[in-house]
């Protein structure tokens, strides 16, 4: 049975007042991360690098239907988080259900807010950017591996079985 690899938001405010207090660096990412590929874990690494402590804002199972489809996650929450958990470049995991972080980002006020490299200052959900701003934290891009992406990944899978089954 897999644990529960993620925190509440009240419980990240509590962990990350302790971590201002010492003097400790917190990068806040966020995304669906289903179906954990090389470019997933290339673009964490990255984002480590801003601060002492990454901490990844992770999709529900509901908020991914909402955003990527019915047939969509392929892995549960608890799978993911458990996933992600495993990476050493990822201190914390917290889950959230709404369509943005604006939320999270006003409580957790993190020093780093770290999208990947297709996005830019312009794509950043708007409400999201109000509050990084609101609260001073820095946006940062990280970069990405061209050419990976959760939909190559079911397409291949796709196309596979379906060569097999001819």
């Amino acid at each position: 049975m897999i644990a529960e690899c993620y925190i509440s938001i009240d419980e990240a405010v509590q962990k990350r007042s302790v971590l201002r207090k010492r003097n400790k660096t917190v990068a806040l990412t966020n995304g669906c991360f289903d179906l954990l590929h090389a470019g997933h874990v290339h673009s964490l690494k990255q984002a480590a690098k801003y601060a002492d402590h990454l901490w990844v804002a992770l999709n529900s199972d509901e908020s991914v239907r909402i955003l990527k489809g019915n047939l969509r996650p392929i892995i549960t929450q608890k799978e993911r988080a458990y996933i992600l958990s495993a990476l050493s470049c990822v201190e914390e995991i917290i889950l959230f259900n709404t369509p943005n972080l604006k939320s999270e980002i006003l409580k957790l006020k993190p020093d780093y807010y770290i999208k990947s490299s297709d996005y830019s200052l312009n794509s950043i959900d708007k409400e999201e950017k109000q509050a990084l701003q609101e609260v001073g934290t820095k946006i940062r891009f990280a970069d990405m591996l061209t050419g990976t992406s959760t939909t190559d990944v079911i397409s291949k899978i796709t196309k596979s079985f379906n060569s097999s089954s001819s």
